[in-house]
Formats: structure tokens, sequence, C-alpha cells
């Protein structure tokens, strides 16, 4: 049958084409509602600048992710203000899963409990994905220290009230609060020396201008094996596993002392439940490969996984622990 252009028959036939090539471009256009999440890449949001414990530990577990998830999980770092440079602008990222925050929970906590003025908070704002592990710190003095181990630390500051000095990373820091919990368990005296990181207060305290300082396994080993500290403890509850030789502080001689420095993935609330399952099943794989957790042991960290109920309770653990801390050692932001 011959249609001419200007029949009923040739309008219809044009308007029915015209709307089924439409409807095939919408469909082209828009993201399929059952598309396999990921489709493009991931980006991890920490509050720390590079190198430190927790870019190393955050690169390491991301590179395996992606490998897992067939998609690029790229590491932003935001460091400042406490963390909370880097925490407002994972909560303000759009909610689709394709922004996550390594979140630093022992950190976190205490800056949820200096600063007044919080634009985000973990439990306010996120939801939890996985727990991926811990990263204490060590308890190092200087070599010529004559403490020997954590009882006779305790011993020398007794013996002298407020003759001594205790070094941190900076005020409110975990390295500061750490120590503060130290000398308050310890019923002893020493006055804080506030440095900006690591890098300017390790060679202060190996020069002997204060007694004692807790800091990351990674910035304070090569310190030690270098003979120019001694590391007379590890602040988490249990041994770590690079160092199986080197004793908790509870077990030198502190009960009650524990800081484990707890690390996880959050995602801000309202991502998809099924695209945090899909990293959830992700995690628990990749975390548990014998070369990720060797890699991540060498630089004085433990991976473990855990599962998302046990990780919330652990990060309301934390926020009420340090936030106690805070709250009785006076502190106050600088």
């Amino acid at each position: 049958m011959t249609l001419h252009p200007g029949s009923l028959s040739f309008r219809i036939l044009a308007r029915t084409v015209i709307a089924a090539g439409l409807f095939a471009a919408a469909l082209a256009a828009t993201p399929s509602a059952h598309a396999a999440y990921p489709e493009r890449p991931i980006q991890v949001i920490i509050s720390f600048p590079p190198a430190g414990a927790t870019d190393v530990m955050a690169r390491a577990v991301s590179q395996q992710l992606a490998a897992e998830l067939g998609q690029s999980v790229v590491v932003e770092n935001r460091p400042g203000a406490g963390g909370m440079i880097g925490i407002t602008a994972a909560a303000r990222a759009p909610a689709d899963g394709y922004t996550l925050y390594l979140a630093a929970v022992t950190n976190q906590a205490i800056a949820e409990a200096l600063y007044t003025n919080k634009q985000a908070t973990l439990e306010g704002d996120f939801v939890p994905v996985a727990g991926v592990g811990y990263a204490p710190h060590a308890l190092v003095v200087p070599a010529t220290s004559p403490a020997t181990d954590v009882k006779s630390l305790i011993a020398m500051l007794k013996a002298s009230p407020g003759k001594y000095n205790f070094a941190s990373q900076g005020t409110g820091t975990l390295s500061h609060l750490e120590s503060e919990l130290f000398v308050s368990k310890a019923g002893v005296q020493a006055e804080h020396i506030p440095y900006k990181g690591s890098s300017q207060a390790l060679p202060e305290l190996a020069n002997g201008t204060s007694a004692l300082m807790f800091d990351s396994i990674t910035g304070s080993l090569p310190l030690v094996q270098g003979g120019k500290l001694k590391m007379l403890a590890v602040a988490s509850s249990k041994r770590v596993s690079s160092l199986p030789d080197v004793p908790t502080v509870t077990e030198a001689g502190l009960p009650g002392f524990e800081a484990d420095n707890l690390f996880g993935f959050v995602a801000p609330k309202g991502t998809p439940p099924a695209a945090i399952a899909t990293l959830q099943k992700a995690l628990e794989k990749v975390l548990g490969s014998r070369a990720l957790i060797e890699k991540v042991a060498a630089q004085g960290s433990d991976l473990v996984y855990i599962g998302p109920d046990k990780f919330k309770a652990d990060v309301a653990s934390e926020i009420a622990t340090w936030g106690g801390v805070v709250k009785n050692a006076g502190i106050t932001p600088q």
C-alpha cells in the first residue's frame, strides 16, 4: 500500500516514528535504574595530609577496593580544623554512593568534643559502612631517659611533680589527649608542650625537651630504630601485630588505659542501601587479604573488618570516652 504524504495514515505513521525515536533517545540519555553500582569512580575523603598513617591506610585499602569493585577509588586529602574540613565536605557531598569518608573515629570524637560550631558529625550526618581497623600510637621517651618501662616512667614523674613536660602533635589531637589520659590515670603531673605535628615534636623529644609523647608508630619507629627514642608501650587494648614484643600500656603497669585509634568508612545519610551493601561486601573481602594486612601492618596499623552494627556502637563509645577526657582535662581549642 502506498501512503501519500498528505494522508491521515501517513501523518499517524510519522507521529508514531517520531515518538518512538524520542522515547529511544530518552532511554539512552537516562541511566538505568537497574544499572550495576558503581558505574563511575568513587571518592574517599580523609581529614589528614598525605604520607601520614591515615593517608597510608586510606590509599592501601582504596587500591584494593578499586580492584574488587572494578572502578577507580580516589583518595582526597582535606586536612584542617581538627578534621572538620574533611568531614564537612563529605557530609555535603551527594548521597549517591560515590563519596565516602574514611573516619579517624577517635580523632573525630575528640574534635566533636572540642568544637562547638560543628557543621557535621559522624552520628548525625552519616551512616556506617564498615570499620576497617586500628592505627594505635606508641608511648615513646628520649633514648637518654632513665625510664626503661611504663612503671619506671611513672615513678620518675611522681618523684618530681611538675618538673617534666609531655610533647604532642598539637592541642586537641589524639597525641595530646592520650598523654592527658596517661597522667590522669597515673596520678602524676606534667606540662603539655604542643607542636605543629610529629615532624616538629619528635626531634624535640629526642633532644630531651620533653619526658614522653604518644605518637604514631609510623612516625616514631624510625627514631626508635635509629637509637634516638625508646618505645615503652603501645596505646591500644591489644598488642600491635608488627610489634609483638612491645606491651600495651595496661600490660606494662597502668590498668584501664586504652586508645585503639579506630578507623572506618561512613557514607552521607541517604546513600542508597544497595550501594552500601555492595561496599560492605567488597570491604569484607578486601580486608581479608593477607597481603594487604601485612602491607599495612608494616606501617603500624592492624586491619580488620568490623560490621556496620558493631562499628556504629564503637563510634558511639569513642565519642563518649574522649568527650569525657576532653571535659576532665579542661581542654579548649587554640
